[in-house]
């Protein structure tokens, strides 16, 4: 594996001319936004053919289009990203179809902290961590001969739901179970479910205070999944189900959502938990983050997963949300990230940002 050195990566880069670029899905629209609204230079990673509807979004479209035949050819461009000063922003997709080894390897300066990867994308290191930090989780069933109860089946990697799905007992698992692929079996816990997306800055320290940086809630949302929310429409699950039609979790959209101003305290109490506990495993996660939450009617938090990067949940909010109103006016995710960037270049702290 080539080791990226993000100190010789930015000796040949003009700090004062950068360029902010990430691959054109996911929540690129808001990447690009937020850059443009920062005084940066953008550029869309485009994988097959150049997609028109950007054409539609002028505030939200790259300046410049750098077309790839796939997702893995983008590590063959490197040297051409780095001619252009690009500085790549992941997100799910971005990270997903590039494949966790390119993304490591990638000799291109990168927002945040590669090696939080390896912790997010195993499930079993991604419970060490969160469990680690003192988070209460979902339990996990190691052996599925033990399923007593609902239970959701998760396979690894950052897939938008795809394939997960839900088992009674041990005769549905091994029904509908791949084994070819990695997965984790977690108790179904039942609740409303909250996406909190934070934002950790380990160069500022102008919000809720932490041992280095700070950390702030940019938003929150739900997630609209096929076909588990439209189940009832039709009848119970289990009616379904006696009919071979078996509940999926694929998300095609975000619902945007506040919570009640008495679990805010949690929430922060939560983000801090996991920060500290990073800067103690891997060097700290770096800029945007979301835990996926369920609340239960004891109002006690269960924490089922953690993306490290940028999540599409945050598109509701490209013009700040309720709760970004009250940091900055306008302040999206997207925003925020090129915030950090600019305020990296003028600290001349860009190193302790990218890797």
């Amino acid at each position: 594996m080539t080791e990226v050195n993000i100190k010789e990566l930015l000796s040949t880069y003009d700090t004062e001319n950068l360029t902010i670029a990430t691959v054109c899905s996911h929540s690129s629209l808001q990447i690009f936004n937020g850059a443009k609204k920062e005084g940066f230079k953008t550029l869309g990673i485009s994988v097959g053919e150049v997609k028109k509807f950007y054409d539609a979004f002028p505030l939200g479209k790259p300046d410049e289009f750098f077309a790839v035949d796939n997702y893995r050819d983008i590590a063959k461009y490197a040297d051409e990203l780095r001619q252009k000063n690009v500085i790549v922003i992941p997100h799910g997709s971005f990270v997903e179809y590039l494949g966790p080894k390119n993304f490591l390897n990638l000799q291109v300066p990168t927002f945040g902290n590669r090696h939080v990867l390896m912790w997010e994308s195993d499930r079993e290191k991604e419970r060490v961590w969160l469990e680690g930090a003192g988070i209460t989780m979902p339990k996990e069933i190691k052996d599925p001969r033990n399923i007593e109860k609902p239970v959701i089946v998760k396979y690894h990697g950052a897939k938008g739901g795809k394939g997960f799905f839900i088992a009674k007992t041990f005769a549905e698992f091994s029904k509908r179970v791949k084994h070819d692929k990695p997965y984790t079996i977690q108790e179904f816990v039942m609740g409303t479910r909250y996406y909190l997306h934070y934002f950790y800055s380990p160069i500022q320290d102008n919000a809720y205070k932490l041992t280095k940086g700070s950390l702030q809630l940019l938003s929150m949302d739900r997630r609209d999944e096929t076909t588990i929310d439209e189940v009832q429409r039709l009848g119970s699950i289990a009616e379904l189900e006696e009919l071979g039609i078996h509940p999926t979790f694929v998300v095609t959209g975000n619902i945007p959502i506040v919570m009640r101003e008495s679990l805010l305290p949690q929430v922060f109490r939560m983000g801090e938990a996991v920060v500290e506990k990073s800067l103690e495993l891997f060097g700290g996660i770096i800029g945007p983050f979301c835990l996926e939450t369920v609340v239960t009617e004891d109002l006690e938090f269960k924490v089922f997963e953690i993306s490290a990067r940028i999540v599409a949940g945050t598109n509701p909010y490209v013009a700040g949300s309720p709760y970004s109103e009250l940091i900055q006016t306008d302040l999206s995710t997207g925003r925020r990230i090129a915030q950090e960037i600019r305020y990296g270049i003028k600290q001349n702290q860009l190193e302790e940002i990218l890797s």
